[in-house]
């Protein structure tokens, strides 16, 4: 397999944990190339469970190299915290086989108290993120003032640098009643992690390149989905980065054209965590078995997710802006013992019919889902390893998500297990 990047094309949370692990014991290299430790994933591997926010999802696998690239944020702490983890349970993370790129933006205590001041003054018009400090830490990127791990290096850059951000910062809090941030304590923070954190800064473009340049295979693995995606995704309910492939590139240091496959990830039907708009969200006894049956609880905040049909119409979409080449679904096994199944191949707007998921606010609140009606399976479809012993219906099932999506299912995970994948011959 050639380069290959693996995103979500729903809200997150779609298992491309799960498959970045699965597929990594072909790769060398794996790189998280956006998001932060707002990025829950769970793996399953003999019975152990895995829960990775900030570590790239092969770190798991042995003789695979874990890359953190420029385009994500960084929380020291958690980090060091999730390495500490891994560590005690056998799974050796040192500086051979972890590198944060030296110039990734760092999230700071200031900015996970940004991200509450705000959401609690928004009332009901929250966005509902993680409170993890993502967005206020991309501000300060953006805005030429954030804290950057190479600025840890030397403790006068290290003062500089807080003082830049600070005089942002604390003005800001001024008119949130919120207290100031004291330089000095923050300074000092940086300076005790420093040692801790500086062994596995590098430069990630120059590693990345040079692992290409032997012939090595890289797997370049996204956070949320294109659903959340700033420019693409339900606006202004996304995160704070691009999660498309092509920030693959842009987000790690790696050159136009070095990725060969793109691999969308999506569950077998739709959930979102937080605010914003869901066409196809079921508040019903449906809804209710679906959430207890998939498990659907954040990774990263415990919180409950919202579930509904699988939608193909928004799926075709952000699969067309990603540039999806290869679809994998997961939680198949989710949908046993349904006796229809539904699928939204479109929306009713004001009495007329939209192919596509608007921009506007306003539309899209008014978006009502057209359904196709597919038949269930009284069968199993849990566990199952092999195409022949899956339901006939659950592979209509998909057959039909295929066609309507227009991008080729090639993989179907079964269950949280990382074996428990199905590779599909195509059609």
């Amino acid at each position: 397999m050639t380069d290959t990047v693996v995103v979500g094309v729903q809200w997150g949370d779609e298992g491309k944990g799960k498959f970045v692990d699965w597929l990594a014991e072909d790769f060398d290299v794996v790189v998280r190339f956006q998001g932060g430790n707002n990025a829950g994933h769970t793996l399953v591997v003999d019975g152990d469970t895995f829960k990775l926010s900030m570590l790239p999802s092969g770190a798991i696998r042995p003789g695979v190299l874990s890359v953190i690239g420029s385009g994500a944020v960084l929380e020291p702490w958690a980090m060091l915290d999730e390495v500490k983890d891994l560590r005690s349970r056998g799974i050796p993370i040192d500086s051979d086989n972890l590198v944060v790129a030296d110039n990734v933006t760092l999230i700071l205590k200031l900015h996970k108290e940004l991200d509450a001041l705000r959401e609690n003054s928004a009332g009901s018009a929250k966005i509902g993120t993680t409170g993890r400090g993502i967005g206020p830490a991309y501000e300060d990127k953006v805005g030429r003032r954030a804290v950057r791990l190479a600025d840890l290096g030397d403790e006068a850059s290290t003062s500089a640098a807080v003082s830049r951000l600070l005089r942002h910062h604390n003005a800001l809090r001024k008119g949130l009643n919120a207290p100031p941030v004291d330089e000095e304590s923050l300074i000092r923070e940086l300076r005790q992690i420093a040692p801790k954190i500086l062994p596995f800064a590098k430069p990630a473009w120059k590693v990345i390149g040079e692992s290409r340049a032997m012939g090595h295979r890289i797997l370049y693995e996204g956070a949320q989905g294109v659903l959340l995606d700033i420019d693409h995704g339900s606006y202004p309910y996304v995160t704070s980065s691009s999660t498309v492939p092509g920030n693959a590139l842009s987000g790690s240091g790696s050159g136009l054209g070095t990725v060969g496959t793109a691999i969308g990830v999506a569950k077998s039907y739709t959930t979102r965590v937080g605010e914003g708009p869901f066409p196809t969200e079921l508040r019903d006894d449906v809804g209710a078995y679906l959430a207890k049956a998939g498990r659907e609880f954040g990774t990263v905040t415990g919180r409950p997710r919202r579930c509904g049909w699988f939608d193909a119409c928004l799926t075709k979409q952000m699969c067309s802006i990603a540039g999806i080449d290869l679809l994998a679904l997961t939680k198949l096994d989710v949908l046993d013992n349904l006796d229809e199944l539904k699928i939204c191949v479109g929306y009713r707007i004001n009495g007329d019919f939209h192919g596509h998921f608007p921009a506007a606010s306003a539309l899209q609140a008014k978006a009502e889902p057209v359904y196709e009606t597919v038949k269930g399976w009284a069968g199993n479809a849990a566990g199952k390893r092999k195409q022949s012993d899956l339901p006939s219906e659950a592979l209509e099932y998909v057959r039909r998500i295929e066609a309507a999506v227009g991008v080729r299912v090639r993989y179907l995970s079964t269950s949280p297990e990382r074996s428990d994948i199905i590779e599909l011959s195509a059609t």
